[in-house]
């Protein structure tokens, strides 16, 4: 499993940087988990891309995530693949990706939470909390009192999405989020390294405050 925290994203859709200029400024600023977001890169181009992301993250010593894609995910190396509610089945991707990968899936409820780990998954990405700036979501919006709840029952560890940055994700933790996924918010930073420093400290002090060390 990755560490708790910051769960950053590398997005080709949000920043005028490539995704490996972004992932190495965020790597630099201490991201121990990066997803990678391909929407607008395809095929050959979208997979050599991959590669050298997971080449920056191995060399970082960090864990790397595929979005969507378990074929990327497979040829390149990644440490795992996260699925959205119209991507492959969970567990037709467990059986393809086999059970060292990790395998996070995108739900709404506690029950969704359920569903995911018996179909294989490691961990559950849950949300939206807050309007997302990077991409549009028809799903209404849980807040941090629907996030909890979610939290509470949930078998598996929890990755908070939607609208998260730096004025939030102080209090994602304190409603028991394993990790917060951030987009915008860093990657929209003058200082991205400076920017992921802060969105971890400000997450261990959300910690703290559950009594969490």
């Amino acid at each position: 499993m990755f560490p708790p925290g910051l769960y950053a994203l590398a997005d080709d859709g949000a920043s005028t940087l490539s995704v490996e200029a972004q992932s190495e400024a965020l790597l630099r600023g201490g991201a121990r988990t990066l997803q990678l977001r391909l929407k607008r890169t395809v095929g050959a181009a979208a997979l050599a891309a991959v590669a050298r992301v997971v080449a920056l993250a191995r060399a970082a010593g960090a864990v790397l995530i595929v979005n969507d894609s378990v074929d990327w995910a497979m040829l390149s190396g990644a440490d795992g693949v996260h699925l959205g509610e119209e991507d492959l089945l969970p567990e037709d991707a467990r059986a393809l990706l086999g059970p060292r990968a990790l395998l996070g899936v995108t739900v709404r409820s506690g029950p969704g939470a359920r569903r995911a780990q018996a179909a294989g998954a490691d961990y559950v990405g849950v949300g939206p909390v807050f309007s997302p700036r990077s991409k549009q979501l028809d799903a209404p919006l849980l807040g941090i009192s629907g996030l909890e709840r979610v939290v509470t029952e949930s078998p598996l560890p929890v990755v908070a999405i939607g609208g998260l940055g730096l004025a939030s994700i102080r209090a994602v933790a304190r409603a028991g989020a394993y990790g917060a996924a951030v987009v915008s918010d860093v990657l929209g930073a003058e200082d991205i390294p400076t920017r992921v420093r802060l969105l971890q400290e400000e997450f261990q002090r959300g910690l703290e405050e559950r009594g969490i060390p």
